[in-house]
Parts: structure tokens; C-alpha cells; sequence
């Protein structure tokens, strides 16, 4: 637990269901003040946690909201920026099958979105900082040997490539990104079939996180610290 001269500051974005709003509950059961934020229509078990806990609104699919949320932060220090938000598309739809509406849906919110978010907050965390979003074990392209949720590994894909991008256009810089894979997690968006609980897969995934701050780099990483290949 921190002392509240310790208190250090996580930024959740995408926080108000699922795994979201676990690692919400999981840093301020840790001692961390957390601002998470979520669709205006959305907070509600958000609020319910409590603590040290602001709530905040954004869809970060709409700029003009995230600018409105970088004016409001614009005085914050952030420890932890961790962009959480995603979709997905019927789980059957193969690229043959998918809408171009529906697949700009699920690449714009997925892969776009997170990025401009990153893009628009990145100041706010110091040299000492994090800066992650939660990828997926299905955005690797070397462990895709089954196909499947082909649009969502794509988005997913997407997401990991641009976030190599942004490290190497800051080669120089002395933050920790991350690339989290959280694994097939029961939520609404997993389904009930999926292999992990909540609870085996996020209180493991903020350790991870903890255990690499400091390292410098971009780091592609499933909830147990392994390292997923590309």
C-alpha cells in the first residue's frame, strides 16, 4: 500500500465494464489514485468503486472529446496512461463477410483511437512513466496459425504496429511501453467460454505492468510477463 506521499496516479481509459473496470478496482485496491473514464452512459459501476477514484468521459472515438479530456488533465501528472477501449465484430464474420462500415467500426476503435489518445496524453506522463494499451494474444501474426476473429486480430495487429511506430519515432525516450495481451478472459466481450476468470487474468496483468516500470522500450507482453512474439 503507498503512503499518500507516494501515491502514484493511473489514467484508465476504456474503464467502466470488463477488464477496465477490474484493473480500476485492482490499482486502487493497491493504494493508486486512478482517473478512468468511460461513455457518458456507461459509469455507473464505475462510480460504485469508490476511493481514490475519479471519473472521467470520453468516447475516444469522437477527437473533439479527447481534446476536451486533454484540456481538463492539462495540470496532471500521470504515472500510468493504459488505454483500454475496444470492440469487436460478430465473431463468425470473415473479411469476405464483414461490412466496410463495420470493419472501419472495429479498426477505428481499436487500432486509430487508442493511438490518438496516446498521442494527445503522452505529455502528461513524466520520464519515469508507463504508457500501455491492452493489445491481444491475437495480434500477434506468428502465433495466427488457426485464423478466426479475423477482423478483430487485424484491428488488433493494426494496433501493435502503430504502437511500433510511436516507439521508434521516440527511440530516445526513457518510458516503459507496453503492449498487454490480458489472454481469453470471461467478460461480456469474451464470452462465457473463455479460459481465464477475471481474477486470474488482471490482478497478474498489473503485476506485469509494475514489474517492467522503468524499463525502457516497447514491450509485447501476455498477463504472466511472457513475451509474446510479433
Amino acid at each position: 500500500m503507498q503512503t499518500p506521499a507516494q501515491q502514484k496516479t493511473a489514467l484508465l481509459i476504456g474503464a467502466s465494464r470488463g477488464l477496465g473496470l477490474a484493473m480500476t478496482a485492482e490499482y486502487l485496491k493497491r493504494g493508486w489514485r486512478v482517473i478512468a473514464t468511460g461513455r457518458p452512459d456507461s459509469l455507473d459501476k464505475l462510480r460504485q468503486l469508490g476511493g481514490a477514484l475519479e471519473v472521467e468521459t470520453v468516447d475516444i472515438t469522437i477527437p473533439a472529446q479527447v481534446a476536451d479530456l486533454r484540456t481538463r488533465l492539462a495540470d496532471r501528472q500521470i504515472d500510468l496512461l493504459f488505454v483500454n477501449a475496444g470492440v469487436k465484430n460478430a465473431d463468425w464474420e470473415t473479411i469476405a463477410d464483414v461490412s466496410t462500415e463495420e470493419f472501419a467500426r472495429v479498426m477505428v476503435t481499436n487500432s486509430l483511437s487508442p493511438m490518438k489518445v496516446i498521442e494527445a496524453l503522452q505529455h502528461l506522463v513524466p520520464a519515469t512513466g508507463t504508457i500501455g494499451v491492452m493489445s491481444s494474444g491475437q495480434g500477434s501474426v506468428t502465433n495466427n496459425v488457426n485464423g478466426n476473429y479475423e477482423v478483430y486480430r487485424g484491428s488488433k495487429a493494426a494496433l501493435n504496429m502503430f504502437m511500433r511506430s510511436f516507439a521508434a519515432r521516440h527511440a530516445d525516450d526513457p518510458r516503459t511501453l507496453l503492449l498487454m495481451a490480458p489472454g481469453w478472459v470471461r467478460t461480456d466481450m469474451g464470452g462465457p467460454d473463455a479460459r481465464l476468470t477475471i481474477e486470474e487474468s488482471i490482478p497478474n496483468l498489473v503485476n506485469t505492468i509494475n514489474e517492467y516500470e522503468g524499463r525502457a522500450g516497447l514491450h509485447y507482453l501476455d498477463y504472466l510477463g511472457r513475451v509474446v512474439p510479433w
